[in-house]
């Protein structure tokens, strides 16, 4: 699932690519793609891209004196640019592609979707704030006043363990799963503490390793092309999708917890003081 770090170069890129240009056609392929029919997607066309934003895992392109198109990849969706799209229209079918964006240029961007959950998201509003996920949101991590007062206010009364509340988008804005284990690796803590419990100074570690794991993984994600963004996410990761390999830190096993529709990594020595995880769910301690 691309996240706050993926998402924030995919702003970027379409920053540079869509910005002064004009939407022409959206066609979209698979019905389930569109979350929002009034305005229709018709109404983005013959409209100039001002400016590209993200809001946590939500892209959206602003249009001169037209409507919003902001999109959500999901577990399973992507972006893929066009340098030149196929001519006539997309065929709807059982492929994966969702959406197609075509510019006066000739250029455009797909929108794709694998497997068979279809939670890939378009919306086509006047504001952004209209889409339920954007206006649910916490605030984004990596904004200039998400200090640590502001961190610790928000996990004071938490009481979830720290991996759910990390992902919790009306929480914290952005953090899905895979950066959530590598924060939590980088801060040495349990994915099962519970988030209230935390002392000033683990507070103060864990916004440190927030901080820092979301801002070097956009740091290694600039300028890499949307195409590669996924290798790319895959190649930083120290401990999440790692099970069975040594940890980069330490040396031990890297092992994961299951759940029903997602698991977790963590490493034994650098955070749970050695002891491994129970693998079930509501997963305790092993005494």
């Amino acid at each position: 699932m691309p996240e706050l770090p993926e998402v924030e170069a995919l702003k970027d890129f379409l920053t540079e690519h869509l910005v002064g240009h004009e939407f022409v056609r959206v066609l979209p392929v698979a019905i389930s793609v569109l979350k929002t029919y009034d305005p229709p997607p018709t109404a983005l066309e013959g409209h100039e891209v001002v400016a590209v934003h993200r809001h946590g895992k939500f892209l959206d392109v602003e249009t001169a004196d037209g409507p919003h198109f902001v999109t959500h990849l999901a577990r399973a969706g992507w972006l893929h640019w066009k340098d030149r799209l196929p001519d006539g229209p997309p065929r709807p079918g059982k492929g994966p592609l969702a959406l197609r964006v075509a510019l006066e240029t000739g250029e455009g961007f797909d929108l794709t979707e694998a497997g068979t959950q279809k939670r890939l998201a378009v919306y086509v509003v006047a504001d952004p704030q209209e889409v339920p996920g954007i206006a649910r949101l916490g605030p984004d991590p990596l904004a200039d006043d998400f200090d640590e007062t502001r961190f610790a206010a928000l996990l004071k009364d938490e009481r979830r363990r720290l991996k759910g509340a990390l992902r919790d988008q009306t929480l914290i804005a952005g953090v899905g799963n895979a950066y959530s284990d590598e924060i939590l690796h980088a801060a040495k803590m349990s994915p099962f503490k519970l988030a209230s419990s935390l002392t000033p100074a683990e507070t103060h570690t864990l916004h440190e390793a927030l901080r820092t794991t979301l801002e070097e993984a956009v740091e290694r994600s600039r300028g890499v092309a949307a195409g590669r963004l996924k290798a790319e996410k895959k190649s930083g990761l120290r401990v999440h999708g790692r099970t069975g390999r040594p940890c980069p830190v330490c040396g031990d096993t890297i092992r994961e917890v299951s759940f029903s529709d997602s698991s977790l990594q963590y490493c034994p020595t650098c955070q749970t003081g050695g002891k491994p995880l129970a693998d079930r769910r509501m997963s305790k301690l092993l005494k």
